[in-house]
């Protein structure tokens, strides 16, 4: 049998951060690289906005968490942010939180400061409740790095390994909403607010969302809120450049109209030959990975005369989208002391502003809101004495499927008012006559300038049957060489995650189309997690030597064997209830992606 031949070259579809991150992988295995973008920016949604008054905005998004994907996806690539000169600023408080009485939470990485602000809400017991609730969101943090975003879901049958099944239950509460599991541990309906509100950053309602989700506050509590000197696009521009280096080649303001095939051969899938560009230039490839919007993609660039494409596009269509928003970009005259650099406006009815996002797709008549002041941190997002501001309202996503769509400058109007009066009313600031020029993105600019499906600004949904294997593919559905890489498919939404997304695709490349037995140039996400696996034995053996030593006098099990007796039910599940597993499996996937 002739051994496999290593792909040559590849286009990129999308200069978003999976593609800009995919490109400079591929081109670190050899591969020429060649990245088309639509826009005449790189970036995608984390891109930046520049007035001629010298005022700049992000565009997308403004907080950096999870900081050790950004810079495993730099070491992986022979270098660092530092070397690449991306400087990080830790913004401190993490927020300024504004209750409707004008009461503020202020949450921060400092545990002193912490312990006074919890123990004033939730009495002297409170901090050891928010310990714990600390404890258990580094659990969900550690399972998901390991479980989820450092690992691909190829197959349905993926999900039929009972230890995994075990852990992913067990550890993660996947089916307990994060604003239930908080009150678990917070007694007061504003701390149960404070903790569950960025499930936003998923485009979920926090009374849906898992509560494996509190992932994100823990990041923010341990290790912090950053913001890149020069605004986020810094990071990607630092990416873009890495690249460079290595050969990948960006062509911008060059859209794409279709991804082409050889029609399939020999009774075998199709294979991506390549892209045909808006203008009739065809470009010829050996791989094409798509970063732009999955569910777009499927609906107009993947051929529909091979078999199931045009059937999956319409079951993408039903599937739950995330929500968008109404984003304001206002340069002042002046600057608001009153702001932080990151500032959330908690609705008083806050389920009720939820319900009307995600239930009624509309703009709640009293939404919570998120500010951000980039020059706050950073002044040179704005002259002298002057500040940028980005308001953020969460709105319901387009509605298509030939429903009325709702009347949207109207909904930009109120939400302005609203916002404007939000703000004064809790923080005594009038913004309105600081106001010197005004850029609004609504759902329909999401939905056009980023061709993103509905105009969801975080693609596809994140409940449980939308993650994990169940998450779209990050191949394509019944073709070989076209893969994908973006929110929309594993292991999900948002600046960190796409960066993880983008290693699990690269590997799948390099598995999939390499001669075998290719060396992966950097560390991959199976050694990652065996070595994670070989410290937490290490540290489990010495723990269990202490709880061996210290009961040896003593009658009775051994500290141990209450996880020796854990794992021999796992093991007899495996032996036992494997078949019906995988049968329960294989009925879930007919019922959601079948039937």
């Amino acid at each position: 049998m002739a051994e496999t031949q290593r792909p040559r070259s590849a286009i990129i579809v999308g200069a978003g951060a999976g593609g800009i991150a995919v490109a400079a992988r591929l081109a670190k295995a050899g591969v020429d690289v060649t990245v088309l973008e639509k826009n005449d920016f790189t970036g995608g949604r984390c891109s930046l906005i520049h007035t001629k008054a010298g005022y700049r905005f992000d565009q997308g998004p403004s907080l950096l968490l999870l900081p050790g994907l950004f810079r495993e996806t730099f070491e992986d690539l022979g270098t660092t942010l530092e070397q690449e000169g991306v400087e990080l600023l830790q913004c401190f408080p993490n927020y300024n939180i504004w209750f409707s009485d004008g009461k503020r939470f202020s949450p921060t990485t400092d545990n002193a400061t912490m312990k006074l602000e919890i123990e004033k809400w939730e009495g002297p017991d409170g901090f050891r409740r928010y310990l714990s609730w600390l404890a258990e969101g580094h659990q969900h943090y550690e399972t998901s790095l390991r479980h989820v975003l450092h690992r691909n879901f190829k197959s349905i049958l993926e999900l039929a390994d009972p230890r995994l099944v075990v852990t992913l239950l067990m550890a993660l509460h996947p089916f307990e909403s994060i604003w239930h599991r908080a009150g678990r541990y917070f007694k007061t309906d504003r701390m149960q607010r404070v903790f569950t509100f960025a499930t936003m950053y998923m485009g979920m309602s926090p009374f849906d969302a898992p509560a494996t989700y509190s992932l994100l506050q823990y990041s923010e509590l341990a290790e912090g809120i950053w913001y890149p000197r020069g605004g986020f696009h810094k990071v990607l521009d630092a990416l873009v450049k890495v690249g460079e280096r290595m050969g990948v080649k960006y062509r911008l303001n060059t859209g794409v109209s279709q991804v082409l095939t050889d029609g399939g051969k020999n009774g075998k899938k199709p294979k991506a030959t390549g892209v045909q560009l808006e203008n009739g230039e065809v470009l010829n490839a050996d791989l094409v990975v798509v970063n732009a919007d999955l569910v777009y993609t499927y609906n107009n660039l993947l051929p529909k005369e091979i078999g199931g494409i045009k059937k999956y596009a319409n079951k993408l269509n039903n599937r739950k989208a995330s929500c968008s928003s109404i984003s304001f970009y206002w340069s002042l005259s002046g600057m608001a002391p009153e702001l932080e650099t990151h500032n959330i406006f908690l609705a008083e009815e806050y389920k009720e502003s939820f319900d009307a996002i995600f239930e009624r797709q509309a703009l709640p008549d009293d939404p919570s809101f998120y500010i951000h002041v980039p020059s706050r941190v950073d002044p040179s997002a704005a002259p002298p004495n002057r500040d940028a501001v980005i308001a953020l309202v969460p709105v319901g996503h387009l509605l298509q499927n030939g429903q009325p769509e709702l009347d949207w400058p109207t909904l930009v109007s109120k939400a302005r008012a609203g916002v404007l009066a939000t703000i004064q009313a809790r923080t005594g600031l009038s913004l309105s006559p600081l106001i010197t020029e005004e850029i609004v993105n609504t759902p329909y600019t999401w939905e056009t300038k980023f061709n993103l499906s509905k105009g969801a600004i975080l693609g596809l949904a994140h409940d449980f049957f939308n993650v994990l294997a169940f998450r779209p593919r990050t191949k394509a559905q019944g073709m070989d060489n076209a893969y994908f890489v973006g929110a929309s498919t594993h292991p999900g939404t948002g600046v960190p995650i796409v960066l993880a997304g983008a290693k699990i695709t690269a590997e799948q490349i390099l598995e999939e189309t390499f001669p075998r037995n290719t060396k992966v140039p950097w560390t991959t996400n199976e050694e990652r997690n065996s070595e994670r696996m070989r410290k937490e034995m290490d540290e489990r053996i010495t723990e269990e030597g202490i709880i061996m030593r210290s009961n040896s006098s003593k009658p009775g099990r051994r500290g141990s064997d209450a996880f020796e007796g854990a794992m021999e039910v796992v093991n007899l599940l495996s032996q036992r209830a494997f078949p019906l597993l995988v049968a329960l499996m294989g009925v879930l996937y007919f019922l959601l992606f079948v039937r």
